[in-house]
């Protein structure tokens, strides 16, 4: 590209874009804003790539609000699709507050709640749809949306649209809107399958790239605490809160919603302030009054499982912490990605047992850098590992190790010789020991065990 553009007075952008602008406090584009606007303002079809806070979606929503202009029509000129509702939810939030000198008609379309306000708006007149696929699949079906005058489409978050399975909707939203339009495709990594689909929806497009795929922002600082199982991280968790100056607004991850909800309890109990959780079994109103919260600084703490990891943007984040590490690792990168937004600053903590160190490895391979290792500080009590809890820890790393090696049978039968390991299939249990077929005393061992010595499956 040519000069690079230092201000938004630059772009060709009109006075009340501009004046929105500067009311939210906006001085300098971005990367990803820089290179992207100009391109899709000469009307190329765009394929973005670029972390989660890297102001990705003003790139794409500047150009197009510029474009519609004014209110015109009854039916949607420019349609956003986005893969969950809290996205849908905060583009069309950044919309309203950039055309908030315009007349233009911006409404969401979302599921996890009633159809008939969102049947009103889009009767109302509208000028801008976003909406996640499903929910805009079922009213266009239901004869509720026109799509006739559609000139603009833009897929935000292509690659989690992929993990969601969105793929077969998306092609059901391309057969029925105008083959002539433009198209802006964003995402924050370039998998095969976001490659698949870019093939089927831009025609010629500009490839825009501010970094390398899945790299993380360079403002936030990364580590890692390596702890021996949950309660350890419990209790270090505990202490790293009671330190409210530097973790004063904080971002909590698990993997799913019972640990969410699980730690939000104890946490309730422990701990001083207001703290919520989000997860995908809470209702509509809840996850947006909690999330509202968070974002006004009532709420210190935020425990969420990934239904938050994307396009949520909440200033002043300063620090995510990974209760657990995620098994799929790009969303690692979306986390974290929640603070350390637009120049600012941020931490990413992360807590890993023996057996999430296997992912955390694979993490690094994918942000291409090694993640520091921290000590756990003295006064952090490390309790005993429950028994149970590291069978599942061991069997977790022998699923990893499988991964790797297929021919790998199990840590047992590397240790099957240890006088410790024969006596634990020899004891039995409830069904024949604690593999389920160990030798005498289990209800269903005995006979059917395999041999004296048993065998018991970890």
């Amino acid at each position: 590209m040519g000069q690079v553009i230092d201000k938004f007075e630059d772009f060709k952008l009109n006075k009340q874009l501009l004046s929105a602008i500067a009311e939210l406090g906006y001085t300098t584009p971005t990367p990803i804003q820089q290179q992207a606007i100009p391109l899709a303002q000469a009307g190329h079809d765009v394929l973005g790539i670029a972390q989660t806070g890297t102001g990705k979606t003003a790139a794409f929503l500047l150009p197009m609000l510029y474009a519609l202009k004014y209110a015109q029509g009854e039916d949607p000129r420019a349609l956003i699709l986005a893969p969950t509702r809290e996205l849908a939810m905060q583009i069309e939030e950044n919309a309203q507050a950039l055309s908030t000198y315009t007349d233009l008609r911006i409404v969401a379309l979302y599921g996890g709640t009633g159809t008939k306000q969102q049947i009103e708006r889009l009767e109302a007149g509208i000028d801008l749809l976003v909406a996640t696929p499903g929910r805009f699949m079922d009213l266009y079906l239901k004869g509720y949306i026109v799509t006739k005058h559609l000139k603009w489409l833009v897929l935000d978050e292509a690659d989690k649209m992929m993990d969601m399975g969105f793929m077969k909707q998306i092609r059901s939203v391309l057969e029925i809107i105008p083959r002539k339009r433009q198209n802006l495709l964003f995402s924050a990594t370039f998998p095969d399958k976001v490659a698949v689909l870019s093939e089927e929806f831009l025609e010629f497009p500009e490839r825009v790239e501010v970094a390398p795929q899945a790299t993380a922002a360079e403002t936030v600082t990364q580590f890692v605490y390596e702890v021996p199982n949950f309660k350890a991280k419990v209790n270090l968790l505990e202490h790293l809160l009671k330190d409210t100056e530097r973790f004063h607004r904080v971002m909590i991850f698990t993997r799913t919603k019972k640990s969410a909800s699980d730690l939000h309890k104890f946490l309730t109990r422990r701990s001083e302030g207001d703290i919520r959780v989000i997860h995908a079994n809470k209702d509509q109103n809840a996850r947006i009054n909690a999330m509202e919260h968070f974002k006004d600084g009532e709420t210190r703490v935020l425990v969420t499982t990934d239904v938050s990891s994307r396009g949520i943007d909440v200033r002043e984040v300063s620090h995510v912490i990974n209760f657990d590490i995620p098994w799929i690792h790009e969303d690692y990168v979306h986390r974290i990605g929640r603070t350390g937004r637009a120049f600012a600053v941020g931490e990413a903590i992360s807590f890993a047992h023996p057996g999430e160190v296997y992912h955390v490895g694979k993490i690094e391979e994918l942000i291409r850098m090694e993640i520091p290792r921290q000590p756990v500080p003295e006064e952090v009590e490390i309790p005993p590992t429950p028994r149970q809890e590291k069978i599942d820890i061991e069997r977790e790393i022998d699923t990893q190790r499988r991964k790797e090696d297929p021919t790998f049978k199990g840590a047992f039968h590397e240790k099957k010789a240890r006088p410790h390991q024969q006596n634990f299939g020899n004891k039995g249990g409830r069904k024949g020991g604690p593999g389920g077929r160990g030798g005498k005393g289990g209800k269903k061992g005995g006979a059917k065990g395999r041999g004296s010595k048993g065998r018991g499956r970890r």
